[in-house]
C-alpha cells in the first residue's frame, strides 16, 4: 500500500512568460528526474514537448510528470498561460489538490494571472505563491505582494524576504528560522550556504516575522493566547498553524526567487511538501445522478473503496489516444472492465502508464491519489466518470466554455477530405474548447475556438501532426440574437386530411429574459386548456428554434416565453400538434418582438511603454472599445478595457507597430452586447449574401 499522506498532486499556472515552465525544469532537475535542464527560450523544456510549444517559447497543452522530494511523491502539471488554451488550467485544477501560483516579479499580477487564481478558487485547491524573475529590471517584490492583495483579494502570508533585487538579487531569508539562503553566481541550484540574516535586513525581517506568526496562529486560539502573553510558539506549532490555514484557503504562503538563476526553489519544493495538503485533506469530489444534481455522496480518497476515477484529459500520440485519468477511490488493474457512467459501456483497462512529458512508465496498477494516464480506451473523453460496475456513480463533470471565433477551412486537394475528418474527431476529443461543425447550406467545414492564436494553433497541428494541408477563411464572429419587445400572441395548427387531425392551440407571450438566463419557460395554463402533459411538447417546439435566430441565423439568447392559455381537441391533439405549433409560433413571433444582433465583448489587456499610451488608447477607442482603467508599473503602462472581438481581428500586428515591438496584450471573453444599428446590418448583409451564394 502506498502512503497517501507522502503524495502531492499539484499544478503550476501562471500568466504566460511569468516562467512556469522554466520553474517545472527547475524543480525535475532539483529533483533528480532530469539531468540536463531544458530552456523554454531554445525549446528543449521537457514539459513543452509539442513543435509548436519550442518554436513559440509558450505552453500549449497540460503535460504531466512526476518526481521524489524529501520522500514526498510530487505529481506535477505544468499549464499553459496563454488565455487562449485556459480551458488546459481549468480542467487540470479539476483533479490537483494544490498547485504553485507563478508571478512575475516585474510584471505582478497579470490579466491571466487573475483568471487562473479564479479558477483555483472555484475549484477550491490550496496554493503557495512564487514571485519570479526577482533579477529582472523593475522586479519588487513588495509592489506584487501589494498586488496579490488588491487585485485577486487574497492573503499572502510571506514566508521569505529577497536579499537585493535585479542583478543584485542573491538570495532570501526565511522569516521562521531567521536564516538566509545565499546563492553563489555559478547557477547551480545547490551551491548555497545558510547564514545569518543581513544586518540591514534585521529590523525588516523582524516586522514581516510578526505579521506572519500573527495570521498563522489565527488558526490556534490557545497559541494565540500564549503568544499575546509573551510565550514565542515553536517552530513545530507554526508549521502546523501554517498548514492548516492554507489548506482552509485563508492565506496563501507567499515566497520569491529566480527559477532561472536556480534561485529560491528548494523553499518552494519544501513549502509543497509542508504546507499544500496529500489527496485525503482535501474535500471529497461530490457524487452526481443522470441530470447532473448532487446525490450528497462523496468519493472518499481511500484505496479500498469501490474504484471512481475523473478522465480529465485525452491526449493523442503514435501509441493511441492517451486518457489521463485521475483516481479519487479504489484501484485501477491492468486487465480490468470499468464502467463508463456517461455512456454506460464497459472498457477494458489494456495498459496503465505513468507520464513524464511525452514519455511513459508502465505500470501494472494504480490507487486513489494517483494521476495515470490509460491507454486504448475507445469511447472515454475529457469529463467522463469511470467507476466500478458493480457499484457504478459519477463524478461532478466539466463545464466548458462556448467557442467565440470560427473560421471555414478545406482540404486543398480532393483526396484529404475524409484524412481532415478523421484529424478534426481526434482533435476534437482532445480540447474540449475546439469545434467542428458542417454548414448545412454552404457543405463548409467550420471550426471554433477561443481565440485567433487557439486556431491558428489547431491549423498548425493539423499540417504537421495528421499531414492535412489545408486552405483557411476569414475568421467569423459567433454572434448572438436576442429580442427586446414583449409581445402577446396566439397561433392555431389545424391539419385535417381523413381519420385522425392535428390540433393545437396555443396563446403565449415572449418577452426579453434576463441577461445571462438562455431560455426560460413557464406555463401558468389553468382549467386544463391545455392538458399538462402537452406543455413539454410546447417548450421543446421553441427551444428547438431558439437555436437559430430570424436575422441571421444565429443562437438566440434571454427569452421568457410564458404559456398563457389555449385549447385542445380530445381526438385530434398530440405532443407532436403542440410541437408544430411552438415552432410556427416563434416564427410568427420573434420578428415582431424587436429582434437584435448581439456581439461578443472581450476583456482586452494591454501592457504598453509609458510614451505609447495615447497611441494605444486611441486605437482600442477607434476599435469601439472602452477604456476601463489605466495603471502605471515601474516599466510599463497597463490598460483594461473592453472591445468587440469583430474589431480586435490582427490586433497583436497594429500593437506591435505602434509600440516598436515592445507591446503585448491578452484577451478573454467577457460578455455579449447589443450591435451597433449599421454593424449589425452589415453583419445580416454579409451572412444572407453567403448563404446566397
Amino acid at each position: 500500500m502506498t502512503d497517501l499522506s507522502r503524495y502531492r498532486n499539484i499544478g503550476i499556472f501562471a500568466h504566460v512568460d511569468a516562467g512556469k515552465t522554466t520553474t517545472t525544469e527547475r524543480i525535475l532537475k532539483l529533483t533528480g528526474k532530469i539531468h540536463k535542464t531544458g530552456e523554454v527560450h531554445d525549446g528543449e523544456a521537457t514539459t513543452d514537448f509539442m513543435e509548436q510549444e519550442q518554436e513559440r517559447g509558450i505552453t500549449i497543452q497540460s503535460a504531466a510528470t512526476s518526481c521524489e522530494w524529501n520522500g514526498h511523491r510530487l505529481n506535477i502539471i505544468d499549464t499553459p498561460g496563454h488565455v487562449d488554451f485556459t480551458i488546459e488550467v481549468y480542467r487540470s485544477l479539476k483533479v490537483l489538490d494544490g498547485g504553485i501560483g507563478v508571478f512575475c516579479g516585474s510584471g505582478g499580477v497579470e490579466p491571466q494571472s487573475e483568471t487562473n487564481w479564479r479558477y483555483a478558487n472555484e475549484s477550491e485547491v490550496a496554493r503557495v505563491i512564487l514571485v519570479n524573475k526577482l533579477d529582472r529590471l523593475g522586479a519588487d517584490f513588495y509592489r506584487v505582494i501589494d498586488q496579490i492583495k488588491n487585485v485577486l483579494a487574497a492573503t499572502p502570508l510571506v514566508m521569505v524576504l529577497p536579499i537585493g533585487v535585479e542583478d543584485d538579487f542573491i538570495g532570501v531569508v526565511d522569516l521562521l528560522t531567521r536564516k538566509a539562503w545565499v546563492w553563489d553566481d555559478s547557477g547551480l541550484p545547490e551551491n548555497y550556504e545558510i547564514r545569518d540574516v543581513p544586518e540591514d535586513m534585521l529590523d525588516l525581517t523582524e516586522e514581516w516575522r510578526e505579521k506572519l506568526v500573527e495570521t498563522a496562529l489565527e488558526q490556534d486560539d490557545d497559541a494565540m493566547e500564549a503568544y499575546l502573553e509573551g510565550e514565542e510558539p515553536s517552530l513545530e506549532t507554526l508549521h502546523a498553524c501554517i498548514r492548516k490555514g492554507t489548506i482552509a484557503l485563508d492565506f496563501f504562503p507567499t515566497y520569491c526567487g529566480s527559477a532561472f538563476k536556480n534561485k529560491g526553489v528548494q523553499l518552494i519544493l519544501n513549502a509543497v511538501v509542508d504546507y499544500l495538503p496529500n489527496p485525503m485533506e482535501v474535500q471529497p469530489q461530490p457524487e452526481v445522478d443522470i441530470e447532473g444534481n448532487e446525490t450528497g455522496k462523496f468519493a472518499v480518497v481511500d484505496a479500498e473503496l469501490p474504484l471512481r476515477a475523473l478522465a480529465f484529459k485525452i491526449m493523442d500520440d503514435r501509441f493511441g489516444a492517451l486518457t489521463f485519468t485521475r483516481i479519487y477511490s479504489g484501484k485501477i488493474e491492468k486487465g480490468m472492465s470499468v464502467l463508463n457512467t456517461f455512456t454506460g459501456k464497459t472498457e477494458r483497462i489494456g495498459r496503465i502508464v505513468e507520464m513524464h512529458a511525452n514519455s511513459r512508465a508502465e505500470r501494472s496498477s494504480a490507487q486513489a491519489g494517483d494521476i495515470i494516464a490509460l491507454v486504448g480506451l475507445k469511447n472515454t473523453q475529457t469529463g467522463h466518470t469511470l467507476c466500478d460496475p458493480k457499484n457504478p456513480a459519477t463524478l461532478e463533470p466539466m463545464v466548458f466554455p462556448d467557442p467565440v471565433i470560427s473560421i471555414a477551412i478545406a482540404p486543398k486537394d480532393k483526396g484529404g477530405s475524409e484524412k481532415m475528418g478523421i484529424a478534426l474527431n481526434k482533435m476534437i476529443q482532445e480540447d474540449p474548447s475546439f469545434q467542428v461543425e458542417t454548414d448545412v447550406e454552404s457543405g463548409e467545414t467550420i471550426i471554433k475556438g477561443m481565440g485567433e492564436l487557439h486556431l491558428d494553433i489547431k491549423v498548425d497541428i493539423l499540417k504537421r501532426t495528421h499531414g492535412v494541408e489545408v486552405n483557411v477563411g476569414k475568421p467569423q464572429v459567433a454572434y448572438r440574437e436576442t429580442i427586446t419587445r414583449r409581445v402577446e400572441d396566439s397561433y392555431t395548427h389545424k391539419k385535417q386530411t381523413g381519420g385522425s387531425g392535428q390540433f393545437a392551440k396555443i396563446d403565449y407571450i415572449v418577452e426579453p429574459g434576463e441577461t445571462g438566463s438562455g431560455f426560460e419557460f413557464e406555463s401558468v395554463v389553468t382549467g386544463g386548456n391545455v392538458p399538462r402533459e402537452f406543455w413539454p411538447a410546447v417548450e421543446k417546439g421553441f427551444k428547438l428554434c431558439m437555436e437559430e435566430g430570424v436575422l441571421a441565423g444565429f443562437p438566440v439568447l434571454d427569452v421568457k416565453v410564458t404559456l398563457v392559455d389555449g385549447s385542445y381537441h380530445a381526438v385530434d391533439s398530440s405532443a407532436v400538434a403542440y410541437e408544430i405549433a411552438a415552432k410556427a409560433a416563434y416564427r410568427q413571433s420573434i420578428p415582431k418582438a424587436a429582434p437584435q444582433l448581439m456581439e461578443p465583448i472581450m476583456k482586452v489587456d494591454v501592457f504598453t511603454p509609458e510614451e505609447h499610451v495615447g497611441d494605444v488608447i486611441g486605437d482600442i477607442n477607434r476599435r469601439r472599445g472602452m477604456i476601463k482603467t489605466q495603471e502605471t508599473g515601474p516599466t510599463n503602462v497597463r490598460v483594461k478595457a473592453d472591445a468587440p472581438l469583430s474589431e480586435m481581428f490582427g490586433y497583436i500586428g497594429d500593437l506591435r507597430t505602434m509600440t516598436s515591438g515592445r507591446g503585448q496584450f491578452s484577451m478573454e471573453f467577457s460578455h455579449y452586447m447589443p450591435c451597433p444599428k449599421n454593424v449589425a446590418e452589415a453583419v445580416i448583409k454579409e451572412v444572407l449574401a453567403r448563404k446566397a451564394s
